[in-house]
């Protein structure tokens, strides 16, 4: 299995992560109750809630990005320094992103994000040069 395909695999516990994080946090906000019930009467949210839904809508935003680039690298057989780098920025970079954004810290926070993109770039130039 390629460095690619296994970033891919170990990609299903990072959005796990972020799920648990985003309903842990919701949870913790509106109680096990109001969360277990059809939420007919939604409370605004807070802070924390706020950042954890926030974090994992931004996840979700560039995750099909990696799916894709991660399948297409290894159904054309063209794994090589490029693409392992760019899956490895990827996936690592997207777990620093997730406790950098709940806790609300500004601009490392944004330049973690940048370097999850420039993963994603180097796999699509590795595809394609």
């Amino acid at each position: 299995m390629t460095v690619e395909l296994t970033l891919l695999v170990w990609s299903a516990p990072l959005v796990g992560a972020y799920l648990l994080v985003q309903s842990t946090l919701y949870r913790l906000q509106h109680g096990v109750a109001h969360a277990a019930s059809a939420r007919d009467d939604e409370p605004p949210p807070g802070k924390l809630t706020q950042r954890g839904e926030r974090a994992l809508r931004n996840l979700l935003e560039t995750y099909p990005v990696f799916v894709a680039l991660a399948l297409a690298t290894e159904i054309a057989g063209l794994s090589d320094a490029l693409t392992q780098w760019g899956a490895h920025v990827w996936f690592w970079s997207r777990w620093l992103y997730l406790p950098l954004y709940v806790l609300g810290i500004p601009y490392v926070r944004s330049l973690v994000w940048l370097v999850s993109a420039i993963g994603l770039v180097l796999m699509f130039a590795g595809l394609v040069l």
